[in-house]
C-alpha cells in the first residue's frame, strides 16, 4: 500500500498537531504519524503569558477556532470543562537549603511574579494526555490524515520525495511526501534516521531529571511555614518552584486531582541526590525538604517514576532543503520558566509562514535556514540564561535578579504584540534586540564566574539598569516582599516605551477582558 502527502508530520504531540492543522488549512494534504497511541503521559506542561498569545494568534491567523479557548483559563472551562487544567497566575520561588531545620519563610528566600490580575484571563497548566488528544482530534476534523500505533522502518529522500516506510500492526504502507516535519521531541525521529549529532548548549550543566505525577497532594498555602507570605495571587494557583543549590523542585496543580512534579538537577547535584534510585530518591530529597515533604505527606504516584539522564539538548542541524525539526525537536534546555512553549509555538508560527508564502519556490530553502539559525540563536539564548540561573541556585538574590532579566523579556515582547508592534519583539529574550541582546549576554555571562559581594550587586543593579527601557511590568520597584503584581498603571507608565499612547493601552486593556477580570473574585 502506498499514500502520497504534500507534508507528512511525525509525532503527535500538541506542537505535532497544530503545525499539521496549519498545513491543512493552507491547503496542503498532510500526514501525522505517531508511533503511540492517545491519551499518554507526558510534561512540559505550563503555559505562559506569551505562550497563549501565540496559539492565539495561531486560531485567528489559520481560522482554527477551536484552538482560540484554550489560550485562557475562563473560556478553557467554558468551552472544555472535560479537558483537566490548572490554573497558573503566575510564578512562585521558594530558596531552600537541603537538610535545614524547619523555620518560616521570610520574604527574602521568595520570589513572586503574577502573570495575570485574575482567574479569568489566567494561563494554565495542560494536562497532556488530554490537551494532546483534544489537538489531534481538531486536526483530524480540518482534515489530516492521523495513523497511530506507526512504526517508521525506513526512510530517504529521493529527488526531493521522502519515502517512508511504515508498518501498523500486521499492515504495510509507503507514504510518499514532498516535505517532512519532525516532532517527536529531543533525539527524535530525524535525530536518528538522518545521523545528527549533538552539540554543547553554551555555558550550560550537564542536567539530569526525575518526575511523575501524584495524587492527594496537599495545598502549600496551609503550611504554617507560610503564614506571613504575601503574595498577589493564591500560592497554589502559580507554577511553583523550591530553588536549592543544583536544582530545583516543581509542583504543578491541576483541577482533576493530579500534580505534576519533579526535580531537575546538575550531574554533580543528581549523582549526590541518587536520582537513578528514582522513587528512593524523591523521597529521600522530601526528607530534606520540610515545606515540601509536608504537602507530599499523603500524596499517591499515579505511575513509575520517569528519570531522564541528560535532560538538555542541541541539534546539529535543525533544517534541510525538504525537512524541519520543530524547536521542540531541535533542542531542549530545561523546565525552569516555562521556556518551552513559546520557543515552539515560536517556531511553529515562522514554519508556518514560510509554507504559506515560500511552498514550491526557490526561496523555501534560503527560509528554512533562516528558520534554523532564528530557532538556535533562541535555543542559546534561553541556555545562557537557565545556565546563569543554575550556577547560582545557592545565592537567591543573585539567582532572582537574574530571573528578571526573563520577565522583563517576555512581559515586554507579549505586550508589544499584544499592541500590534511584533517588530519590537521578534525574537524570544530579545536576544537579537540590538541594546537587550548583547547587554544581557554580558551580564549572564559575568554571572557565570565566580563573583565577590561587591560584584554581585553590581551585577543586580546593571541588570535592573538594562530593564529600565523594557519594563512594562513593575519590576523596577524591587519591593521588599519580592511580590509583583499586574497592575495596569505600569502598563500606562510603559506607553513610551511601547512608542504607544495611553489610549492604545486603554484600548489594549479593554480588548483583553482585563477590566471585566479585575472585578472578577479571584
Amino acid at each position: 500500500m502506498t499514500a502520497t502527502y504534500d507534508i507528512a508530520v511525525v509525532g503527535s504531540g500538541f506542537a505535532g498537531s497544530l503545525v499539521a492543522m496549519i498545513a491543512r488549512k493552507l491547503g496542503h494534504s498532510v500526514v501525522l504519524l505517531e508511533k503511540g497511541r492517545h491519551p499518554r503521559f507526558a510534561i512540559g506542561e505550563s503555559s505562559t503569558p506569551l505562550s497563549n498569545l501565540l496559539l492565539e494568534t495561531i486560531s485567528e491567523r489559520y481560522d482554527l477556532p477551536l484552538l482560540k479557548p484554550l489560550s485562557k483559563w475562563g473560556t478553557w472551562q467554558r468551552t472544555y470543562p472535560n479537558i483537566a487544567c490548572g490554573v497558573k497566575r503566575g510564578f512562585s520561588f521558594f530558596h531552600h537549603e537541603l537538610g535545614s531545620p524547619f523555620r518560616a519563610f521570610d520574604a527574602d528566600r521568595q520570589l513572586h511574579v503574577a502573570a495575570s490580575p485574575n482567574d479569568l484571563i489566567a494561563d494554565t497548566h495542560w494536562y497532556r494526555a488530554e490537551f494532546d488528544q483534544l489537538l489531534v482530534q481538531q486536526a483530524q476534523s480540518v482534515g489530516v490524515d492521523y495513523f497511530e500505533n506507526v512504526d517508521i522502518r525506513g526512510a530517504g529522500s529521493v529527488d526531493g520525495v521522502w519515502h517512508l516506510e511504515t508498518t501498523q500492526a500486521a499492515h504495510e504502507r509507503t507514504f510518499h511526501v514532498r516535505f517532512l516535519i519532525d516532532a517527536t521531541g529531543p533525539r527524535g525521529f530525524l535525530h536518528k534516521f538522518l545521523g545528527l549529532s549533538e552539540t554543547p548548549l553554551p555555558d550550560f550543566p550537564l542536567t539530569s531529571a526525575l518526575y511523575n505525577h501524584f495524587s492527594g497532594v496537599g495545598e502549600l498555602a496551609t503550611s504554617r511555614s507560610l503564614h506571613a507570605m504575601e503574595t498577589p495571587y493564591p500560592v497554589d494557583a502559580s507554577a511553583v518552584h523550591h530553588v536549592f543549590d543544583g536544582g530545583w523542585i516543581w509542583v504543578l496543580r491541576f483541577n482533576n486531582g493530579i500534580t505534576s512534579a519533579g526535580v531537575a538537577a546538575t550531574h554533580q547535584a543528581a549523582e549526590r541526590l541518587c536520582l537513578e534510585r528514582k522513587e528512593n530518591a524523591w523521597n529521600e530529597l522530601l526528607d530534606s525538604l520540610p515545606l515540601v515533604k509536608n504537602q507530599f505527606a499523603n500524596a499517591q504516584v499515579e505511575r513509575p517514576f520517569a528519570f531522564a539522564r541528560q535532560l538538555s539538548f542541541r541539534s546539529s542541524a535543525i533544517a534541510g532543503s525538504n525537512w524541519a525539526l520543530l524547536p521542540s525537536a531541535a533542542g531542549f534546555v530545561d523546565p525552569i520558566l516555562s521556556t518551552g512553549f513559546p520557543l515552539t509555538l515560536l517556531g511553529i508560527s515562522r514554519l508556518g509562514a514560510i509554507l504559506d508564502q515560500h511552498w514550491g519556490s526557490p526561496q523555501m530553502e534560503t527560509s528554512l535556514q533562516e528558520y534554523a539559525q532564528q530557532t538556535d540563536d533562541e535555543l542559546r539564548a534561553t541556555a545562557r540564561l537557565i545556565g546563569a540561573l543554575y550556577r547560582n541556585m545557592d545565592d537567591f538574590p543573585t539567582f532572582r535578579s537574574l530571573s528578571v532579566l526573563y520577565f522583563a523579556a517576555a512581559s515586554y515582547s507579549e505586550v508589544a504584540r499584544r499592541l500590534n508592534k511584533p517588530e519590537l519583539a521578534s525574537s524570544f529574550l530579545l536576544q537579537d534586540h540590538p541594546v537587550f541582546g548583547p547587554e544581557s549576554r554580558r551580564l549572564l555571562t559575568l554571572a557565570q564566574g565566580p563573583m565577590s559581594a561587591t560584584e554581585k550587586s553590581r551585577l543586580t543593579d546593571n541588570v535592573y539598569t538594562l530593564i529600565r527601557d523594557f519594563d512594562v511590568a513593575g519590576l523596577g520597584r524591587r519591593p521588599a516582599n519580592h511580590s509583583y503584581p499586574v497592575e495596569a498603571a505600569d502598563l500606562f507608565a510603559a506607553a513610551p516605551k511601547l512608542g504607544s499612547s495611553a489610549g492604545e493601552i486603554e484600548a489594549l486593556l479593554q480588548r483583553t477582558g482585563f477590566y471585566s477580570a479585575a472585578h472578577q473574585q479571584s
